[in-house]
């Protein structure tokens, strides 16, 4: 008899920017934002005499009463006390648990006991050993993969995964980023050695995403941009690619950094592959901070402006903002929401820096005795941090935090620079811009509830309803708007929810001219 595996990607710990929580809370289906990429990979890695069944907890319950003979459990920081949860129930049904993904490489020692084998790095090169020694009950406790090239890994059988109610397709072609940043945890699990898939490769994956209905893919590579010749190499290849397709072209987002707005030439070719929202992270206009934690790349540059050179080719920017740096004062709040309203960014992921395990952060904050036990290391989680600050009291800190998140999504301030992004950005040429509309129909059930879920932002308040309903005439006046506002609007109402789980909505607090006036 067959032996059988169930891969389990456990739901976030708590609502996140980059989640979908609000779907479920709002009565409909479970859904989430970006499909996972991490269990339909695995379960491509096991062979056919191995019978596979996926859960991603996001969108689908977990089936604690499983007849299989293996649980994996794989899942980052942001997930790790859901891991630990979910093995201990199996754990007490006598199943064998392996646990692995990120939050086991950089933070091992908090989940070794939790299970039966720790799998540590990158599985490719070690998945043939393990699977043989699961076959033959005679596994180790630990399993420790290496740094493999990419073309080893196999195309995702998302046809396991339920792929209804995911929002965008998931698809990587690089891993790795060269960058120092001293918060980055990415860099100490696959390395500042960028490596890459084949084009060939890249083609087949997306093949497969386009034949399970996706017309939105997240690119998740850690830094798109980094390397600019291969990446114009790979977008001559997506922009041929999209253009072959008859039933609808495909929108990307991907993460990038601010360097990639001095190259024309780029932004260009990213547009016309059709790259149409990118992910930045701007941290902070306080040129010291970016030294301190060695940000080199965001130095020397009117940040804003370069933010308007991504517009004008047509495509949209979410970033990433931090306060909290030792460079930071009690000014770094108000400073932050001014840069943030002379720009045309509608989406922030706002939170307080934090130190991840096995950073350069970390490692400098325990020396200095500054770690925080019980304070978070996800990153833009906007009620916690595990660092004290040096120019004030962590509590200042949240304070702080609580008064620019909120007053970032006031709905006027939302509002304003929505109506700023649909005024700033520039001529379309990406290619879903000019296909009749029926074509760019989505396929998943998740997409109609989208646009009902639309109609909680008018529901929250007399401002929420009298910003959206300026919001459509901006759109009316620039229809070609209207791809990159909606997810915008659906995205606030995530953000609002995460907010008002994490007791960080306070409009009363917000209305001052500082959180400590």
């Amino acid at each position: 008899m067959s032996k059988t595996i169930y891969l389990i990607n456990p739901a976030s710990d708590f609502p996140t920017y980059f989640t979908a929580e609000v779907y479920a809370a709002s009565n409909y289906r479970p859904a989430t934002l970006m499909a996972d990429l991490a269990i339909p990979t695995l379960a491509a890695m096991i062979p056919n005499d191995v019978n596979v069944v996926l859960c991603d907890e996001n969108v689908s319950r977990i089936d604690f009463d499983s007849s299989a003979d293996f649980i994996g459990i794989t899942g980052k920081i942001s997930q790790q006390k859901r891991m630990i949860e979910i093995a201990r129930k199996f754990r007490q049904r006598g199943k064998v648990l392996l646990m692995g993904g990120p939050c086991a490489s950089l933070a091992p020692e908090t989940l070794r006991e939790h299970c039966d084998i720790l799998v540590r790095g990158e599985a490719e090169e070690i998945m043939d050993q393990l699977l043989a020694d699961l076959k033959s009950s005679c596994w180790k406790e630990e399993y420790v993969g290496s740094k493999p090239e990419l073309s080893k890994t196999p195309v995702p059988k998302w046809g396991l995964y339920p792929n209804d109610r995911a929002v965008m397709g998931t698809l990587q072609t690089s891993r790795g980023c060269p960058f120092e940043c001293e918060f980055c945890d990415v860099i100490q699990y696959l390395g500042r050695r960028q490596r890459h898939k084949p084009s060939a490769h890249v083609v087949r994956e997306l093949d497969e995403l386009y034949r399970w209905g996706y017309r939105n893919v997240f690119v998740a590579d850690d830094n798109f941009t980094v390397y600019r010749s291969r990446t114009k190499e790979l977008l001559a290849v997506l922009h041929d690619w999209n253009a072959r397709q008859q039933t609808g072209k495909v929108a990307f987002v991907t993460q990038v950094s601010i360097d990639a707005a001095r190259d024309a030439e780029l932004l260009q070719m990213c547009a016309k592959a059709g790259v149409t929202n990118v992910f930045v992270g701007i941290e902070t206009p306080n040129e010291d901070s970016l030294r301190e934690t060695k940000k080199r790349q965001n130095l020397g540059v009117n940040l804003a402006n370069q933010v308007q050179r991504f517009l004008d080719h047509g495509i949209a920017v979410t970033a990433g903002m931090i306060v909290g740096f030792d460079s930071d004062g009690r000014d770094i709040f108000a400073r932050q929401y001014e840069f943030a309203m002379s720009t045309a960014i509608p989406i922030f992921s706002t939170g307080a820096l934090v130190a991840p395990a096995a950073t350069p952060l970390h490692s400098r904050m325990a020396q200095e005795g500054r770690l925080v036990a019980e304070g978070t290391e996800v990153a833009a989680m906007p009620w916690s941090t595990n660092i004290e600050p040096r120019q004030m009291t962590r509590e200042q800190l949240l304070r702080g935090l609580k008064w620019l998140c909120t007053k970032l999504y006031q709905p006027a301030a939302f509002g304003e620079r929505v109506l700023r992004f649909i005024d700033r950005l520039g001529p379309r040429v990406d290619p879903r811009s000019t296909e009749p509309k029926w074509l760019s129909a989505q396929l998943h059930t998740v997409d109609t509830d989208s646009m009902d879920l639309l109609g909680n932002l008018i529901q929250m308040g007399r401002d929420e309803a009298l910003i959206f309903s300026k919001i459509q005439k901006g759109i009316a006046r620039k229809p070609e708007s209207a791809d990159f506002v909606i997810p915008m609007l659906l995205q606030y109402v995530q953000i609002r929810y995460l907010y008002d789980r994490g007791g960080v909505w306070d409009p009363l607090l917000a209305s001052r001219p500082s959180p400590f006036a």
